[in-house]
């Protein structure tokens, strides 16, 4: 069966002015719908599937790359089969692959697992001397304190990393083991010193443990292209800092076998905490 084909259902998670507005009086006829959805599409982080479902092997694209960039130009997440790290930067969507290259791919091909949105920045601050991943954090969310830790965020650092330390994965063959005993053997690391690019973060709150990672998940693209994946630890020389606080959620879940026969109830805190860390 084609992937590609494969049904999505749809789930929203708004914020409470967004539902007053949608659900008082009759629709007004006059307006055209691309307009009253615009501005909420911006302020919208799209999820396709679950991190759990990715946990437990389901590695299928649902969602194509070209329908991805409808709801987003910033995101991370991963490809089909577990082919390496996602990373979108204004638009532009990075593979990070297990041997250490980078590629563009083609609209075509699909996603299993992803969070986008449209990044507008709602605060920047230049920040420099960042001596690990720990200490950015403690920045991060500081502005998350700031704007209120029951929201999502999307942050994007440029600039110069004195350390950059990232993992990417090779592609998987069926049938798909659970990704944390695929990252026992098929992980591959990356250390690299004074790069040039883009880190691309994501916040979710607590209340998402049972659909993500609470908390900061990063991931990074170098200026030239050639770089990236998924960040473990950095150094920050000097870098600009944006935050894009955002308060609506909509999930793209799959409609297929595997992903309905997944056992969702067990607690599976303790593997995102490992695929997260690689502690």
């Amino acid at each position: 069966m084609a992937r590609m084909n494969r049904k999505i259902a749809r789930v929203a998670i708004v914020g409470m002015l967004t539902l007053g507005i949608a659900g008082c009086g009759q629709a007004n006829t006059a307006q055209p719908a691309a307009e009253t959805q615009a501005p909420a599409n911006r302020e919208t982080i799209t999820q396709v599937a679950l991190l759990q479902s990715l946990l437990q092997g389901d590695y299928y694209g649902s969602v194509s790359i070209g329908d991805l960039k409808k709801h987003g130009d910033i995101g991370i997440g991963t490809f089909d089969k577990l082919n390496g790290e996602l990373i979108m930067v204004d638009g532009t969507l990075y593979r990070a692959k297990g041997d250490g290259s980078v590629d563009v791919p083609a609209d075509s091909e699909t996603i299993p697992f992803s969070n986008v949105t449209f990044f507008d920045a709602d605060e920047t601050q230049e920040i420099k001397d960042v001596a690990s991943f720990k200490d950015l954090e403690a920045i991060l969310n500081e502005h998350v304190a700031k704007s209120g830790p029951n929201a999502f965020c999307f942050a994007r650092l440029d600039g110069t990393f004195s350390k950059m330390s990232v993992r990417s994965e090779y592609a998987q063959k069926e049938p798909y083991q659970p990704l944390v005993e695929v990252l026992k053997t098929d992980q591959t690391f990356f250390d690299y010193d004074n790069v040039e690019g883009t880190v691309v973060a994501l916040y979710c709150p607590d209340y998402m443990k049972e659909l993500n990672n609470a908390g900061w998940h990063l991931h990074f693209i170098s200026k030239d292209g050639t770089k990236g994946g998924h960040v473990l630890d950095l150094a920050v020389a000097n870098a600009t800092l944006g935050m894009d606080h955002t308060d609506n959620f909509e999930m793209m879940l799959p409609n297929e076998p595997f992903f309905n026969a997944i056992d969702f109830k067990k607690d599976r805190s303790a593997e995102v905490k490992s695929a997260e860390t690689n502690e």
